[in-house]
């Protein structure tokens, strides 16, 4: 089969490789939707440095099949996989990272924080930019009935980072969250808080994002760069600031506007990887009595919450998608994709 790997500076490859054999607690999975995250492009972007640790994960010794939000069906299942846990033809939704099992983050449902280091499909083992994957079956997650593969390849990683970030925060309903960056992971944010009923603040320097926020729910979209945001927000919340708020962009300058957009008692969200901040512990945070966090994905258990929160709230999470790709449009997908002025991409490899 063949499958679309990142050799580094801004470079794809479609390769052949076997196809994937399960071992006796694996199931193989055809994929009928890839998302493309956003996390992925500083892979994409970088030279590739076989065995190098970013982030706290190992890199493979050589280039592996990218992405990680794979969904699709079961079509193999290993000699060990009972019924109970896996069928032939069952939808399914990947949890992307594997772990040792035993430790207490892989006991909980947290197999990216294991003790022993985490295995990350896309970056370390084989991910879903290809027609087959192999996963252990204790990754599934069940796609309810209602929602299509792209929406579970969106849930596999973005949105459902989204959804464990708004968990996180306990955001309600009479709340007002402001949002800073649309990218896949901030769209997602915007759409859920307006599914669970909070007002939404939607902040981006693209046109373009700005645009898609306020078609997913957005009630105000701000252009950071045209006047002060910390401002407008307070502006916007009778000016004490907004009771939550939330960064996906990784910028060091909105990460900081986030939190001093946030109200007095209320609480601010890291969700956008990389980078640094900085801050006036006691003006920022202490005398005010904000809550700063750091939210990380989600668990598996959590992947499964936020498709069933999609699904029974009907939550149109396929509008999110502004272009998808064949495997072989991978080179134009990501070179548009780091443009970051888009919605989100899927790879559909059946088509």
């Amino acid at each position: 089969m063949k499958g679309v790997v990142f050799i580094g500076e801004s470079r794809t490859e479609l390769r052949e490789f076997p196809d994937p054999q399960p071992g006796p607690r694996d199931v193989i999975l055809e994929i009928k939707a890839s998302g493309m995250c956003g996390t992925d492009l500083k892979g994409y972007r970088e030279p590739f440095i076989p065995g190098v640790v970013r982030g706290g994960i190992k890199r493979s010794m050589e280039p592996v099949i990218a992405e990680h939000e794979p969904c699709g069906i079961v079509v193999e299942l290993g000699s060990a996989v009972t019924g109970r846990e896996a069928r032939i033809g069952q939808r399914v939704i990947d949890f992307h990272y594997d772990g040792c099992g035993v430790c207490r983050h892989c006991m909980a449902g947290w197999r990216q924080m294991c003790a022993d280091g985490a295995v990350v499909f896309g970056s370390v083992a084989h991910g879903a930019h290809a027609p087959y994957m192999k996963v252990p079956v204790e990754s599934l997650v069940t796609l309810p009935d209602e929602l299509s593969f792209e929406t579970g390849a969106a849930i596999a990683c973005g949105t459902g980072t989204a959804f464990g970030a708004l968990q996180r925060l306990s955001l309600h309903g009479d709340e007002t969250i402001a949002v800073f960056g649309q990218g896949p992971v901030g769209l997602s944010v915007t759409q859920l808080a307006h599914a669970m009923g909070a007002r939404v603040i939607a902040l981006d320097i693209s046109p373009e994002r700005r645009q898609l926020a306020a078609e997913l729910g957005a009630d105000v979209v701000l252009d950071p760069m045209a006047d002060d945001p910390v401002q407008a927000i307070r502006d916007l919340t009778h000016g004490e600031g907004a009771e939550k708020t939330l960064d996906a962009s990784s910028s060091a300058q909105a990460r900081a506007q986030a939190v001093r957009a946030t109200r007095a008692w209320g609480a601010c969200c890291y969700v956008g990887e990389g980078g640094e901040v900085t801050l006036e512990v006691s003006p920022d945070l202490l005398r005010r009595q904000v809550t700063l966090i750091g939210s990380w994905t989600f668990s598996n258990v959590g992947l499964a919450d936020c498709a069933r929160f999609v699904a029974d709230r009907g939550v149109d999470v396929d509008r999110l998608f502004t272009h998808r790709w064949k495997l072989d449009q991978a080179e134009e997908a990501y070179q548009l994709f780091d443009q970051q002025k888009t919605g989100k991409g899927v790879f559909l490899p059946a088509s």
